[in-house]
Parts: structure tokens; sequence; C-alpha cells
């Protein structure tokens, strides 16, 4: 087996161990674009792994976080990595040590947008690390929710187009990665606060995050509505963590916590059954 086939093998396994929403819908996507997104997935995962970090000092995080965007602009060094999270290595997770290896996997023509991407987000986390997650208005939430998620769906979005030249509307993407995320708010808003952290803005309530969550993902129906038909594996990835984002804001809104596992699975297979008839 070739390096670069171990590395694949290694990528799915990670994915696999770390992602619950986008572990099913990538392995819908077919060859290339399967490697790029699974890629993308993890050089972000590896940096949310630094911003979410429980012990981690805050000056650390901001350090790690931007000057691993500066090495993601600058070609990327691996071994510079290697030697900056070495003093780290006991206390960060493999998705997060091993980001060279994710660049690695990462198609030749368009590694480069995925690591923009990545860097991208890496600075923005950093910034509200020195925040400190204070999030006092709707423009802090928006600025907030578009470094961890609006961008990700800009990201796939280039990679639809590198990939399939589908065309999709930049703001609806936003919307898309944005609804998702502030689901994910919403379902962690009583661990978050544990840690003494809220994103809710001056003066909200609960409810008025579910409303934003709303308008959010009605774009991300909008988004849908562009891509859909293009490509069915495409529409396939990005219509199951849709799904499932929507139908978690329903139970939470008459009070559950989540989904059951038998729910998650009812929304998926009555998706593959409904593209299928198509």
């Amino acid at each position: 087996m070739s390096k670069l086939s171990e590395l694949q093998k290694d990528a799915k396994a990670i994915l696999k161990k770390t992602s619950r929403t986008f572990n099913i819908p990538i392995n819908f996507l077919e060859g290339n674009l399967k490697q790029a997104v699974s890629s993308a997935y993890l050089c972000m995962r590896a940096i949310d792994e630094i911003e979410d970090h429980p012990e981690m000092q805050s000056e650390t995080k901001q350090l790690l976080l931007r000057r691993t965007a500066d090495l993601l602009r600058e070609g990327f060094d691996a071994d510079e990595y290697e030697d900056l999270m070495t003093p780290y290595r006991d206390v960060l997770p493999e998705v997060t040590l091993r980001l060279g290896d994710w660049i690695a996997v990462c198609p030749a023509e368009i590694v480069r947008k995925v690591a923009e991407s990545t860097a991208e987000m890496a600075d923005g986390m950093a910034k509200w690390t020195e925040r400190n997650w204070k999030i006092n208005t709707k423009e802090d939430l928006d600025d907030y929710t578009y470094y961890v998620a609006g961008l990700v769906g800009v990201m796939l979005s280039d990679l639809w187009k590198w990939h399939a030249n589908i065309e999709a509307d930049r703001e609806l993407a936003i919307g898309y990665g944005r609804g998702l995320q502030i689901v994910n708010i919403l379902r962690n808003q009583e661990e978050d606060a544990e840690r003494g952290v809220s994103y809710l803005p001056d003066g909200w309530s609960r409810a008025d995050l579910f409303h934003y969550a709303d308008e959010n993902l009605n774009l991300a129906k909008e988004y849908m509505r562009d891509i859909k038909g293009k490509n069915r594996s495409i529409t396939l990835f990005c219509k199951i963590p849709l799904a499932l984002a929507e139908n978690t804001l329903k139970v939470m809104k008459v009070g559950k916590e989540k989904m059951t596992r038998y729910e998650v699975e009812s929304v998926v297979e009555d998706i593959l059954e409904e593209e299928s008839v198509k």
C-alpha cells in the first residue's frame, strides 16, 4: 500500500471517529470530490479542537491558531507545524496533530482553496478566542457564525464549482453553514453556559435564537433549490445535514434535547428513498 493510500485510509477512520453529522453524507460523494471534502472537514476539525480545548490557555490557543493560519497561507511546512505542536502533543487530539496529513490527502488542484479557507477560519477563531466569545450584538453573532460555519458553506460551494461546475449563491451558502451551526449552539447551550460562554446577543432569549436559526435554515433551503438536480451526490451531501438540523430544531422546540438514533436513521433513509425514486 502506498503512503497516500495509507493516509487516505487513516483519514477515513478519523473522519468516522470525529464526525456524526458529515461522515454519512461524505460517503455519498464521488472520487476526488470525496477526498477533497474529507480533507477539508479534517483540516477544519483540527483547528476547531484547538479553539474548543477545555484546558488550554486563551493566549496559547490564539498563538497556535494564528501561526497555523500563517503556515496554511505560506504553502504549509509539515515539519514546522509539527514543531509548533510538539509541546502540546499530550493534550491535543490526533486530528489536530496530523493536520499535515489531511493537507496531503487533498487533491492537488483544490488544496490551495481548502488551505485558504482553513486559514481564514483559524484567524476568525483566534479573534473570537481573544474576545472570549463575548457576543453582544446580532452582528457579533453573524461574524462568529460566519467564521466557524458560514465560510464552510462558501468553501463547499467552491468545491462544487471545481468538481461539477455548479454555481451557488454565496450568501445562501453562508446561511446554509450558519443554520447548521445555530442548531448546534442551541443544542449545546447549557454545556456552553457551564464553561461561561453564551452566544446570545444582549437582550436575546432562547426564542430569539430559535428565530435566528429558522431564518438561516430558510436560506439553506433556498441554497438547496439553487443546486438541486445538478449533481445527485452533491444534492444528497447537502440535503442530509440540513434535514437533520431541521428535525433537531423541531424536537428542541418541544423540549427534547436531541433526536434519537432511530430518528436520525429514519431521516437519512427517507432522503435516500426519495432521491432513489427520482
